[in-house]
């Protein structure tokens, strides 16, 4: 058996921020400390902070008032900064710097007056936060390229679009060239503007259909990121699963499978990815490992003053 790993293992720089974050901030106030919303969509990072004593709250009424609180890498809307600050609450932020970047074009394309077609999921935390940051009656959500087919939008009206980071690239460019045959004016970002470990995770499952027979996906189910591979990864023909960790492997999965790739979600620790494969190497023998170089590992983004 041949395991092909990935070329994008480990944090992407926005969640090893976010995570980096919340250790000083232990390290440094202790505890009671909250976050609001999960800080990343992973189940072993969330419960790993739980057991030092972090508490994970949906709603800031939650948290008491005085207390110190720290926003998600998704980032949150401003109504819930303002309601941060009625509260006298000790605020961290922790939200990615490319999901800012998206907040302030939302902003500026609020300010000039355009209607906002938000590419994404409704109700994710990241898409929820976004669409705080443009007026109500501007904004429009869509999920699919079928949902611009119901956009009933004058002609004379500016158009301009953003989108959640963490869609894949592929969906997202065919939404927006069905935006642009709608709205020929359609103000927006480039493409490329679509965060980078996304792109690169989705070309590294690109590449591993290429040179495997089955694909496994290392991330939790509410991770948006990833959850688009393992759907990446099956249009491209080959069979996927999407694993918290370990423990979740069937190994009957790889019965008869030659080439194994092994992906995961920008927010999954490194040390999962290798238990999945100690798992393999235990049960099949003997087992070659494929490993490629990390088009990531010198991006680093710089920590806020905690």
């Amino acid at each position: 058996m041949q395991i092909f790993l990935a070329r994008t293992q480990g944090f992407c720089a926005g969640v090893a921020r976010a995570i980096h974050i919340v250790d000083k901030a232990l390290e440094r106030y202790g505890t009671p400390l909250y976050v609001f919303h999960e800080i990343v969509h992973n189940t072993a990072v969330v419960d790993g902070f739980r057991k030092r004593g972090v508490v994970f709250v949906d709603s800031i009424d939650d948290v008491p008032d005085g207390a110190r609180v720290i926003f998600s890498a998704h980032g949150v809307a401003p109504e819930i900064i303002a309601q941060a600050q009625r509260k006298a609450l000790q605020a961290i932020d922790a939200t990615c710097p490319l999901v800012n970047k998206v907040h302030q074009e939302a902003v500026r394309l609020s300010r000039e007056g355009a209607e906002v077609i938000l590419i994404g999921h409704k109700g994710h935390e990241e898409v929820v936060g976004t669409a705080g940051y443009v007026k109500p009656e501007l904004l429009h959500i869509v999920q699919t390229a079928a949902d611009i087919d119901k956009l009933q939008i004058p002609a004379d009206r500016k158009v301009g679009f953003i989108t959640q980071t963490t869609l894949s690239v592929d969906e997202t460019h065919e939404i927006i060239l069905r935006l642009r045959a709608k709205f020929p004016r359609l103000a927006g970002p480039s493409e490329d503007d679509i965060c980078y470990a996304t792109q690169n995770r989705q070309d590294a499952v690109k590449e591993l259909a290429g040179l495997c027979d089955l694909i496994l996906i290392c991330g939790s189910r509410n991770s948006s990121n990833s959850n688009r591979l393992r759907e990446k990864a099956q249009q491209l023909g080959r069979t996927s699963y999407i694993i918290d960790n370990a423990s979740e492997l069937d190994l009957d999965w790889l019965t008869g499978k030659d080439r194994i790739g092994i992906s995961s979600g920008a927010s999954v620790p490194r040390e999962i990815v290798d238990e999945v494969v100690r798992k393999i190497q235990d049960h099949f023998s003997p087992v070659k490992i494929h490993r490629f170089d990390n088009p990531e590992k010198t991006i680093v983004f710089p920590m806020p003053v905690l």
